[in-house]
C-alpha cells in the first residue's frame, strides 16, 4: 500500500479530481504526486485553465471543504468496481475479489488504497499554486493551508 504522507492532501486530490470531472465533464487525473507541502495532477486535456476557470475549481473544492462532508468507505465486488470505475491508477497489490471504494460526500467517489480524513472539514484552505499545459498534459499544482 502507498504511504500517503499526508491525509489531508490526497483527501484533496479526490476533491480536485471531483471538480475537474463536475466542471469538464472529463477523466481523473492520469497522474499524481501528493506531497505534504505541496502536489500535483496531471489530466489529458486541450489546453491550459483560464483564470476564471481556476477560480471557480477552487472556488468548488473549498465549498467542500467548509461543507464538512464525511469521508467514508465500502467494500465492492471487483466487477461491479471494474463496471462503475477506471481501475487504471490502482497498483498491483490491489488485487483481490473486493476493492475498496472512498466517497467524499457526494462530491467523490473512486477506488482507493490512501489513507484519508474523517471529514472535508480537517483539510484546510486550498489553493491552486499555478498550472500549466503542454503536449496533451494539463498539470494543477496546489497546496494547503498550514
Amino acid at each position: 500500500m502507498k504511504d500517503y504522507a499526508d491525509p489531508r492532501m490526497h483527501t484533496a486530490e479526490h476533491l480536485l479530481n471531483g471538480s475537474m470531472v463536475r466542471m469538464f465533464g472529463g477523466k481523473r487525473a492520469f497522474s499524481s504526486h501528493i506531497e505534504k507541502k505541496k502536489s500535483k495532477c496531471d489530466y489529458r486535456f486541450e489546453r491550459d485553465l483560464t483564470a476564471e476557470e481556476r477560480a471557480e475549481l477552487e472556488r468548488l473544492v473549498n465549498e467542500a471543504i467548509k461543507a464538512d462532508l464525511p469521508v467514508t468507505e465500502e467494500f465492492l465486488p471487483r466487477a461491479e468496481a471494474a463496471a462503475r470505475f477506471n481501475l487504471g491508477r490502482l497498483p498491483e497489490d490491489a488485487a483481490g475479489d473486493s476493492l475498496r471504494v472512498v466517497k467524499v460526500g457526494d462530491r467523490d467517489a473512486c477506488p482507493c488504497i490512501g489513507v484519508h480524513v474523517r471529514n472535508t472539514g480537517e483539510i484546510g484552505g486550498f489553493r491552486i499554486i499555478s498550472t500549466g499545459f503542454a503536449d496533451g498534459v494539463l498539470r494543477i499544482r496546489f497546496k494547503l493551508a498550514e
